[in-house]
């Protein structure tokens, strides 16, 4: 192979296969008679190795020493071991592809597109016109996006607590609070409700340290109002006690 070739095969430029020889990263390989380099699939093996070595964030010098051990194994086992990445990445691929597919039957909305596991537990919610409702859809929305695949199983475990008709009373009596003061007495009565609302289910789903006051906690929090923030501060408190005291009852 030539070096267009092999920079096909494995899926770099021309460019990048010379900087490597340059840096002493990938070898030289032998020169035909007419001065073309002349590469093997060993090289195309190796090359391929420094891709995806770089793609997950090793800098050159670590791909460098990954290679250093690499260079006393048999060429079938570090063929083995790339054909079981690439196995993985489609792995990858298809479950995004499904995920997408999903994404693209749903109707879109001016917050989506949603994760099929937010879009479900949205649309089996009352609907309101509660201000409280909707920005705590907006922070949903903002916590499934940060989040990763263990937020599906916590919104599938919140659907209960969605489809309650109770809940929505609760919006309604901190949406009362929006001018309120720090010091208004409905503010801890409100909060001891919305937490005893919160079933074990949803709480065993939460890791312990969890929900924070600070970070992307903070960040929500300052999107409430002050009396409003004191409710959600309470709350958010309370559910990260309740967490912590089961992961101790739990603990051996």
């Amino acid at each position: 192979m030539r070096i267009g070739e092999i920079a096909a095969l494995v899926g770099v430029t021309s460019r990048a296969v010379r900087h490597y020889h340059h840096i002493g990263l990938l070898p030289e390989p032998a020169r035909q008679a007419n001065g073309y380099r002349a590469y093997t699939v060993r090289d195309a093996v190796l090359l391929a190795r420094i891709r995806r070595l770089t793609e997950i964030g090793l800098s050159l010098d670590e791909v460098r020493d990954v290679l250093a051990d690499d260079a006393g194994r048999e060429l079938a086992e570090v063929l083995g071991e790339l054909d079981a990445d690439l196995a993985r990445q489609e792995r990858e691929i298809h479950e995004r592809r499904q995920v997408l597919a999903v994404l693209l039957e749903a109707p879109l909305t001016s917050d989506g597109p949603l994760s099929p596991a937010l879009a479900a537990l949205l649309e089996h919610a009352p609907a309101t016109t509660s201000p409280a409702a909707a920005k705590d859809r907006e922070h949903l929305s903002l916590l499934d996006a940060a989040g990763d695949g263990a937020g599906a199983e916590l919104l599938a475990a919140m659907r209960p607590l969605a489809e309650d008709p109770e809940v929505l009373v609760l919006y309604e009596r901190l949406d009362e609070l929006a001018g309120a003061g720090v010091d208004d007495p409905r503010i801890a009565p409100l909060a001891a409700e919305l937490v005893a609302a919160v079933p074990d289910e949803v709480l065993a789903m939460i890791p312990e340290g969890e929900p924070s006051t600070t970070g992307l906690g903070r960040v929500l929090l300052d999107d409430y109002p002050p009396a409003q923030r004191a409710v959600v501060r309470r709350v958010m408190e309370a559910l990260a006690e309740r967490v912590r005291t089961r992961a101790h009852r739990r603990a051996p």
